[in-house]
């Protein structure tokens, strides 16, 4: 549940969540893959675990990161919340900048389109969103930054 006294990252507390992010990115990485989406599945509270590959919006090579996930439907939907920090994933800032992308469920792979969703469409799904993973409550209350909502559909 959200902490009432959620207040913004430090400075220092926002360099060691981006310089832990990637090395734990990439071993979740490493073991969904070679597992076959086995490992690294699930997260707290049992919340479905995904891989994520964007086209870098500066190098153009495949970035591939684990995210927490919900169904709806056919869609797929993300929270760019990168813990409550100031600033928004990586992940994020590239898919703004070239929004098809690829995703692994297990062995499943399947290329998507990613569009963040308008702030009604963000008020209807935040409540499942929470439902899933209540720490996305404490990560919106701790930062200034509205924290965007991704809906994935099929490529096609």
């Amino acid at each position: 549940m959200p902490q009432p006294d959620s207040k913004p990252f430090a400075p220092w507390q926002e360099r060691f969540i981006d310089f832990g992010v990637k090395p734990l990115s990439a071993i979740t990485t490493w073991l969904y893959r070679v597992s076959g989406g086995k490992l690294g599945a699930k997260w707290s509270y049992g919340t479905p675990v995904m891989l994520l590959t964007t086209k870098g919006r500066k190098s153009g090579r495949p970035r591939t990161v684990p995210v927490l996930y919900l169904r709806d439907g056919h869609d797929l939907i993300l929270v760019a919340s990168k813990a409550g920090t100031s600033k928004h994933p990586h992940w994020f800032k590239n898919l703004k900048a070239e929004p098809r992308v690829e995703v692994e469920i297990g062995q499943e792979r399947q290329a998507m389109t990613a569009l963040r969703v308008s702030a009604e469409q963000k008020d209807a799904l935040w409540p499942e969103l929470v439902k899933m993973y209540p720490d996305f409550a404490d990560y919106q209350a701790r930062t200034t930054r509205d924290i965007p909502v991704i809906r994935l559909t099929a490529a096609g």
